[in-house]
């Protein structure tokens, strides 16, 4: 009989441990849960014994502690939660054994199917109809059992008067793809959950796609045979103890009193904008008009929703275009990592499901079901896209509405449904051959929708130019990072993400009157500059679209200074990005006028009025000299307007675009 004694010792040694560990008790009570979350390093220091007895013998001594806190008489039906396990318990689930059974276990992985939450019996109270006994029955295994006898004799025909039950759920964890060596399939395992694990809180963290660390004991499950026996080969299974998201979203971030006072420190600084940008890919030299973007689109503007129920989105996109080299997807890379919940995707190896939802067919619930891509899982993150020009074009036009409406919607098979995907996109793309042509128009060079393009809040073009000085310092840069292993960020990588989550919790700024002036001075002067050309067909400098992406961006620009009002600087430091990307991307050369159209249709408006001119001359000439034209008469009658190389380059898109075709040479005639 030492068994009893045994469990004495560990009872007291239980009652002794949280007596001086009355903190968690404490905040258990405060919180009104009978969750107590208990620190696996705080319970080896004070007693070697319950620590190794938990590890050998899970499921007895857990319910012998919790007993003890019962005892206590400070919390009914405790549940004892740990954390801070060591990592020698951390396995593989391809590494998972039968020695393993009914031990202690934590492991690492992606929720790949969450079942419906549903109750389920734990135990059952029988009362006896010949002498009123009333039997209890502890409900273990799948198939419901009722007593098989009574102590007066009686078998069968048995009362069921009560039964207790609690909430049960089945995820289906996968390996994580970096504890992969080569081409190693990822493995699967079934975790229980039941009790507080599957509360509406909680179940938000363990939706398919999250990844989450699962302590637990290991059991076997017995697999039924159609003869209605059991199969000597089981299935392996985890009930879960606890489990520990690993992703958060800025808006879960927890923040301590210590961090907070740092970030009001950091928000007094003058240069804080400065810092922040400098602090993103540091081991990247210059490019401080693209980083400042970037950490605006980390802050995001204000989502508003207006008076008649349509939404404004907050997020910013942004789309990089460079040349081979100019470490487009080390920015991502890093942006992705830097964001919680951030995913980083390639367009030649993603489809359009991958990137919104997909339905599958469920082979536990015999029907169909969803699974969400990259955009809805990092919904209130961030999604960089790398290679968006190598994507399938059916596969992009996905986005569209993902980026502007920040929904997916999904009708197929039987599953109609819209999935919030309220995250900033991060783009990167190459120029169709290779490199930038610089007289060519950006739109031309890309090989994406100009209604995509049009998505982006800001285009950056980053162009790989030899130039001395810049090169010598790029060199000393890139040279002195490898020696150094790495710059350090200027604000360290915790603060930083506590500083972006503390403005996105508590930070939604409001337009003043003199940001609001300065933006509409901005935007009506650009749009009825002077212009050079004298047709009826005026440049359309900046759209609709551009000033609700400057509304974001001064938002954001208050956002990382904490206030809560938009002011006059905040919308000139927008208009200042906004004008470096115009200037970039927007610029006709002929007209010497910004030109949203050359961004988004990549013909501008100096040429379509060239075409529009070429054209009316044709349909001209056509009543004055029949069906067939020739090319010198269209060049006489434009002499001095037009120059022969701008004729034939107007008569070539007129061509292509089959408004015009070419019976023979040196004639052209209209279809």
């Amino acid at each position: 009989m030492p068994e009893k004694p045994k469990t004495e010792e560990l009872l007291l040694e239980s009652k002794n441990f949280f007596e001086f560990h009355k903190k968690e008790i404490g905040e258990s009570i405060r919180k009104g849960t009978n969750v107590i979350e208990l620190d696996f390093s705080e319970l080896t220091k004070f007693s070697n014994k319950i620590a190794d007895e938990i590890l050998s013998n899970p499921e007895e001594t857990l319910r012998i502690m919790e007993l003890a806190i019962e005892e206590s008489g400070l919390i009914k039906n405790a549940r004892v939660r740990l954390i801070n396990l060591p990592d020698v318990h951390r396995i593989k689930i391809r590494n998972i054994r039968s020695k393993n059974l009914n031990e202690l276990i934590m492991i690492e992985g992606i929720v790949r199917q969450a079942s419906d939450v549903r109750p389920q019996v734990v135990n059952a109270k029988f009362e006896c109809p010949s002498c009123g006994t009333v039997i209890s029955v502890l409900q273990m295994e799948k198939k419901f059992r009722e007593p098989n006898r009574c102590s007066c004799g009686r078998r069968g025909g048995f009362k069921l008067i009560s039964k207790e039950m609690v909430d049960t759920q089945r995820l289906v964890v996968e390996e994580s793809p970096e504890s992969l060596t080569g081409g190693e399939q990822p493995k699967r395992i079934n975790i229980f959950l039941k009790e507080d694990l599957v509360e509406p809180r909680m179940e938000e963290k363990t939706t398919p796609g999250s990844r989450i660390l699962a302590i637990g004991i290991l059991k076997e499950v017995p697999v039924p045979l159609h003869s209605g026996g059991l199969s000597t080969r089981f299935e392996i299974a985890i009930e879960a103890n606890n489990l520990i998201p690993l992703e958060e979203t800025f808006e879960e971030l927890k923040i301590s009193d210590e961090d907070e006072r740092q970030i009001l420190e950091l928000s007094q600084d003058p240069e804080i904008f400065d810092k922040l940008a400098k602090s993103i890919c540091p081991s990247i030299w210059g490019y401080e008009e693209i980083k400042k973007s970037l950490v605006l689109q980390l802050f995001g503007g204000v989502k508003k929703e207006h008076a008649d129920g349509s939404r404004s989105r907050g997020d910013i996109h942004i789309l990089l275009v460079g040349d081979p080299g100019v470490a487009k997807s080390v920015t991502l890379n890093f942006m992705a990592g830097i964001s919680p919940k951030g995913r980083y995707v390639v367009g030649k190896s993603t489809s359009g499901a991958g990137l919104t939802a997909t339905v599958v067919r469920d082979e536990f619930l015999r029907g169909w079901s969803l699974e969400a891509g990259a955009i809805v899982l990092s919904n209130k993150g961030l999604v960089c896209i790398d290679e968006l020009e190598k994507m399938d074009p059916q596969d992009r036009s996905a986005m569209h509405e993902a980026m502007e409406q920040q929904t997916v919607t999904i009708s197929k098979a039987n599953v109609q449904a819209t999935l919030r995907a309220e995250t900033s996109v991060l783009a990167a793309a190459n120029p169709k051959f290779g490199r930038f042509d610089p007289y060519q128009s950006i739109a031309q060079q890309i090989d994406i929708p100009p209604t995509l393009i049009n998505r982006f809040d800001v285009i950056f073009t980053l162009r790989d130019i030899p130039n001395k000085e810049k090169d010598e310092l790029i060199a000393k840069h890139v040279l002195s990072s490898h020696q150094k292993s790495g710059e350090d960020m200027i604000i360290p990588r915790d603060l930083f993400r506590k500083y972006v989550a503390y403005a996105k919790q508590r930070v939604f700024p409001k337009l003043t009157d003199e940001a609001v002036k300065e933006l509409k001075d901005f935007y009506v002067k650009l749009r009825n500059a002077p212009v050079s050309s004298e047709s009826a067909m005026r440049p359309i400098p900046i759209s609709a679209r551009q000033l609700t992406a400057l509304i974001r961006m001064a938002e954001a620009s208050a956002k990382l200074r904490l206030r809560d009002k938009v002011t006059k600087q905040n919308a000139k430091e927008a208009i200042e990005l906004m004008k470096y990307y115009l200037m970039q991307v927007g610029y006709d050369y002929e007209s010497k006028t910004f030109d949203i159209d050359k961004i988004t249709t990549g013909i501008a408006t100096s040429q379509r009025n060239k075409i529009i001119i070429v054209r009316e001359t044709i349909a001209r000439l056509e009543a004055r000299l029949g069906k067939l034209i020739p090319v010198e008469e269209i060049e006489k009658e434009l002499e001095g307007k037009l120059t022969e190389e701008e004729i034939e380059e107007a008569i070539n898109k007129l061509n292509a675009s089959g408004d015009i075709f070419k019976p023979r040479r040196g004639y052209v005639q209209r279809p």
